[in-house]
């Protein structure tokens, strides 16, 4: 159900060729795309041959190869508790459309986040990720590997638009059923989909060197934690919609429905059969900022945990507009 880098994908796309990295060029062209239907695609034979440079492509080594370098056995430093890589959600190292795209992170940061209930500078969104569905304990802000990821997310940050989305900034959103999830339906979607790069346990598949996974694990002790953003259905629904079954779906045209995105993210996520790595806590000390998919109490309304969990949503989110609140997810 993943595949870790869809290169052979693009070479179909309209392709955009920069001429130049520096900010005047890059933000012009960036501005025609707004205007236009195609997707942003970035030359990385366009980064300069500099120090800077130096920096962005080691950023880009990091994403696709995460675990390699900073994983359980990092040649760089022993960071994360297991061996998934960036690229296993943020596809082509951040930049493929639909699948949690990172070209727009360096400008979006400072950002508030509910899950921490404070702004959060980009490093300590990085961080972020690296503690929860890696497992692992944060990088030092001053380090190498730190600021080629940053690095890395400022030069991709100039292909696109400063004044407005693009297309595939976001996955692609769901249209909620009047059902609940079902994590039995998902069960047999998943066997018929999923379980043939995944495994019939969700034990994901190394590659040729065990260094990383080319399909990762989607629980068990080397899984994302609860904490984690692909333990939300609807979140992980978005991104299933969008992504997979990566030999059926092709870009903007999903192949799953919505309904069975969800029933899919439900069987994966479903914590009574599944187990994955416990997080220290559970977050969002703000009720009003929690996601109405995160399945922890207390909730700023009278919904169960399981309603939370699976919905059916349209009830939940009703009550919210009704209250004058706005209902994340």
């Amino acid at each position: 159900m993943k595949k870790t880098i869809l290169i052979g994908l693009f070479s179909a796309l309209p392709i955009v060729v920069f001429n130049s990295c520096n900010t005047s060029n890059s933000q012009t062209l960036a501005n025609k795309m707004a205007h236009d239907d195609s997707y942003i695609t970035i030359d990385t034979s366009k980064i300069p041959d500099d120090p800077f440079g130096e920096s962005v492509r080691y950023g880009r080594e990091l994403m696709l190869k995460t675990a390699y370098y900073i994983g359980p056995n990092g040649i760089k430093g022993k960071y994360l508790g297991n061996k998934m890589n960036c690229t296993n959600c943020h596809q082509d190292a951040g930049t493929k459309p639909y699948a949690f795209n990172l070209m727009s992170s360096h400008d979006n940061y400072p950002q508030y986040r509910g899950r921490e209930n404070k702004v959060l500078t980009l490093a300590e969104r990085v961080n972020n990720c690296i503690m929860r569905p890696h497992s692992g304990k944060p990088l030092p802000l001053d380090s190498k590997e730190m600021v080629a990821f940053l690095s890395y997310f400022k030069w991709i940050s100039k292909f696109v638009p400063k004044d407005g989305g693009f297309k595939g900034a976001k996955n692609l959103e769901i249209e909620f059923p009047d059902v609940a999830a079902s994590p039995e339906r998902g069960k047999a979607l998943f066997i018929e989909n999923c379980a043939r790069c995944h495994g019939n346990n969700g034990e994901g598949r190394y590659n040729a060197d065990q260094s990383g996974y080319t399909y990762p694990p989607l629980w068990g002790q080397y899984g994302y934690q609860p904490g984690s953003s692909m333990h939300r259905v609807i979140k992980q629904a978005q991104w299933l919609k969008s992504n997979m079954p990566y030999d059926k779906v092709s870009l903007g045209k999903p192949y799953l429905t919505d309904l069975q995105a969800l029933d899919i993210a439900a069987y994966v996520n479903d914590d009574s059969v599944h187990d994955r790595p416990n997080p220290k806590t559970f977050d969002y000390p703000n009720k009003m900022g929690k996601p109405i998919d995160y399945a922890h109490s207390p909730f700023s309304d009278n919904f169960s945990e399981e309603q939370h969990k699976y919905g059916p949503y349209k009830p939940i989110i009703a009550y919210w507009k009704k209250n004058g609140w706005k209902a994340v997810y």
